[in-house]
């Protein structure tokens, strides 16, 4: 049996079991086109494990892991349109947040203080971060101190509650936790918002053939347009989807080329 699985965002609640009813639908649908998919998601799974399994049907990947190290390994199937502030068709960019009460006004204000980021492999919580902050290094630093909390809401708290001066917010998960968990980012104000580049895009493995490929795409259009889950695909703020291939997520390698070139490989 394939594998599926939607972990990215997999937060607050009501976006945990939107999920969970979007791919109850979309494997309905993927099965009345003649492919098999299994019935649920695997929750089990590491995000990032499920990448690379040979029996991957479905996933989302971040488009940075993508253009690293994915890349000729998975087939691109689609990238998601979310109605989000930040968000421009399949182009997303990242929220870079500050303490509500903090006096920073500008990415300059910043310099000598502490950053919290996910992890380095994200594209949002790293990338975009890194080559925002590039042109304003000073041989290879900016930051006093950085520290990796493992997560988009660890490193909002962290800002919130002091640990961390400033994080880079993927905009659709800022976007869902103000919406679902608003108490969670009053803490915190965008000071900022980094350049765009294509979203998390969902994939499938490169062993699957193209017809499947296309199974996918009509089922994925045909369940985000379904009147009735309008409810779940509001939740989700999931619009459309966007056909990128892979000379679109290019974008996000030279993002992290241009950082280099500004003598900052690495957030320090």
């Amino acid at each position: 049996m394939s594998v599926a699985s939607l972990a990215m965002y997999a937060s607050p609640a009501p976006i945990a079991q939107a999920t969970r009813l979007f791919w109850q639908a979309l494997g309905t649908r993927i099965r009345s086109l003649g492919l098999q998919a299994p019935q649920a998601l695997d929750e089990a799974i590491r995000y990032d494990e499920a990448w690379l399994r040979s029996d991957l049907l479905f996933a989302q990947t971040c488009g940075y892991p993508y253009v690293r190290k994915l890349r000729g390994q998975v087939r691109l199937v689609a990238t998601p349109v979310y109605g989000l502030p930040g968000c421009d068709g399949p182009l997303k960019c990242s929220f870079i947040v500050v303490n509500a009460n903090s006096p920073f006004e500008t990415i300059a204000d910043l310099r000598g203080k502490r950053a919290a980021i996910n992890e380095p492999g994200s594209n949002s919580g790293y990338n975009l971060f890194r080559h925002l902050v590039a042109p304003h290094a000073i041989n290879g630093r900016f930051f006093s101190s950085v520290i990796e909390t493992g997560g988009h809401l660890a490193s909002i708290d962290a800002v919130t509650h002091g640990t961390a001066d400033v994080a880079s917010i993927d905009c659709v998960t800022f976007g869902n936790t103000l919406r679902f968990s608003p108490d969670r980012v009053a803490g915190v104000r965008v000071l900022a918002e980094t350049a765009k580049g294509p979203g998390l895009p969902f994939i499938t493995a490169a062993s699957n053939p193209l017809s499947n490929l296309s199974i996918l795409r009509q089922a994925l259009a045909e369940t985000i347009s379904d009147p009735d889950l309008a409810d779940v695909t509001d939740t989700l703020s999931l619009r459309d989807i966007a056909l990128l291939d892979d000379a679109d997520y290019e974008a996000l390698a030279d993002l992290d080329r241009e950082a280099a070139r500004h003598g900052y490989p690495e957030i320090a």
